[in-house]
């Protein structure tokens, strides 16, 4: 017992002196692939070593392989960190080790989750009697969400897919636009829908789904549908017009509506930003991920289901040596796909205390400030140009070369640059044919000061880019 106190005392220390130093190392990974692996990679004893010297090196050995992605200065794809109570939280998390399959296996872990869901159905404005559950992270939200929609649909025209499978089922239509996330694909793909049958809708210069083109693409289609709209472009940040989208789906006898919000989502706990979300609560399936914008740490996707039992027949199971509820009690496992799981809900309770409804605005509210305060000023340099409208915490910049060659090449020149110097990490993508960085703002952590700091380090290292090129071409 003493030993294992020590242990653990000493692994604070070690997480102590991590997370102290956050502010100031390189945000980037330090490492060589093949350092990293000669530190990692040694013959498993026969014998059992020291725990204490296990931990030691472990930490030693990884040390120059982690990513600063829970500090200020991360703006890479769409991250937050770790606010202190939701991450003291999830220490304790790991301690109690609960099974938060059952009802039987942890009644605080089942009641924990039972009020995170009602706080977050409140703060997201959704029907009471929605269904929550909690799942590793959107995309296993969005499957989650899914599934229950597959189950509806099908349900109505009197098909039991639990029993009967797909195999002869009645065809179901699958509807999305033409800038849906990574992950309804995914989940499409697991759930048998497939990736490659669906019909995808146009998007505006933004990333929106255009409701005229839905309204064209559902009169081509009969059947049970599914569309999938989205809150929070992963690119630009921007909302699909979702009181247009589901005046379209009502006119349909048999179609459901979900609404992919991995970060979009949170805008519903900001009153100057519920704007974005109008409508919200006229879809019947929405996910979101507390990782990106509640800050707690990694295993926190969110699905939440209008009709609670499409919800739970499309998710639960049972063993005879399961010990049920039968006293309205929680049992978890009826909300996700799995069984045997982490106690989710504790981190998640931990950080809508510790916030409260005005801190957590505050926090999204903040990045998204932020977002726009680094987009004017980039925006506002030489050869700079923001592709999109920052009406969220995204922002995509693209840098023009000053001989006027490849602005593609010379925009990935400068984000590799970025990602090099260490000031500040962000990443690249594609948006409509063009090369651009992506910032996204997510962090709880995140000041003034470090977005200032990191957009002198972008405009530092764009000239410093533009001055190669010249010499170059010199």
């Amino acid at each position: 017992m003493d030993d294992r106190k020590r242990l653990l005392s000493r692994a604070a220390e070690l997480a102590g002196e991590f997370l102290d130093g956050l502010p100031d190392r390189p945000v980037g990974p330090r490492v060589d692939l093949a350092a990293l692996r000669s530190e990692l990679n040694r013959p498993l004893a026969d014998r059992g070593e020291d725990p204490r010297a296990v931990i030691e090196e472990l930490a030693t050995g990884v040390e120059q392989g982690l990513v600063g992605s829970a500090g200020p200065r991360y703006f890479g794809f769409v991250v937050g960190g770790g606010v202190p109570a939701a991450l003291a939280a999830d220490w304790l998390t790991s301690a109690w080790d609960q099974n938060a399959g059952l009802y039987a296996l942890s009644p605080s872990a089942a009641v924990a989750e039972e009020v995170a869901a009602a706080w977050l159905i409140e703060i997201f404005g959704l029907p009471e009697s929605s269904s929550v559950g909690f799942v590793t992270g959107a995309t296993m939200a969005n499957f989650t969400a899914l599934a229950a929609a597959r189950h509806a649909v099908l349900g109505r025209v009197g098909w039991n897919l639990e029993e009967d499978g797909l195999v002869g089922a009645p065809p179901i239509a699958v509807v999305v636009g033409e800038e849906a996330h990574v992950t309804i694909f995914a989940s499409l793909q697991m759930l048998g829908l497939g990736r490659g049958r669906v019909h995808r809708v146009g998007a505006d210069e933004q990333g929106r789904m255009r409701p005229d083109v839905l309204r064209e693409t559902l009169a081509r289609i009969d059947g049970p549908t599914i569309v999938c709209a989205q809150a929070g472009n992963v690119n630009t940040g921007a909302f699909d017009p979702l009181p247009e989208i589901s005046a379209a789906i009502r006119e349909r006898p048999n179609a459901w509506l979900h609404v992919d919000g991995a970060f979009g989502l949170w805008a519903a706990a900001v009153p100057d930003l519920r704007d974005r979300v109008a409508g919200l609560a006229e879809a019947d399936s929405w996910t979101t991920d507390a990782h990106k914008w509640l800050n707690v740490p990694y295993d926190s996707g969110i699905v939440v289901v209008r009709d609670a039992v499409a919800h739970h027949a499309a998710m639960t199971l049972g063993a005879a040596y399961y010990v049920e509820s039968a006293g309205g009690e929680r049992d978890n496992y009826n909300w996700v796909p799995e069984s045997s799981r982490r106690a989710r809900g504790f981190a998640i309770y931990a950080a809508l205390r510790s916030l409260g409804r005005s801190g957590l605005a505050q926090m999204i509210e903040r990045c998204c400030s932020l977002a726009r305060r680094m987009a004017d000023q980039l925006g506002g340099a030489d050869g700079v140009t923001i592709l999109n409208d920052v009406v969220l915490n995204q922002v995509l910049v693209r840098f023009e070369p000053p001989d006027g060659g490849d602005a593609d090449a010379f925009t990935r020149a400068v984000i590799a640059a970025v990602q090099a110097d260490g000031t500040c990490w962000l990443g690249g993508t594609t948006w409509h044919g063009f090369t651009a960085m992506r910032i996204s703002v997510s962090n709880w952590s995140t000041t003034q000061a470090d977005a200032e700091i990191s957009v002198e380090a972008i405009l530092r290292l764009a000239r410093e880019a533009a001055g190669a090129a010249r010499a170059t071409a010199g």
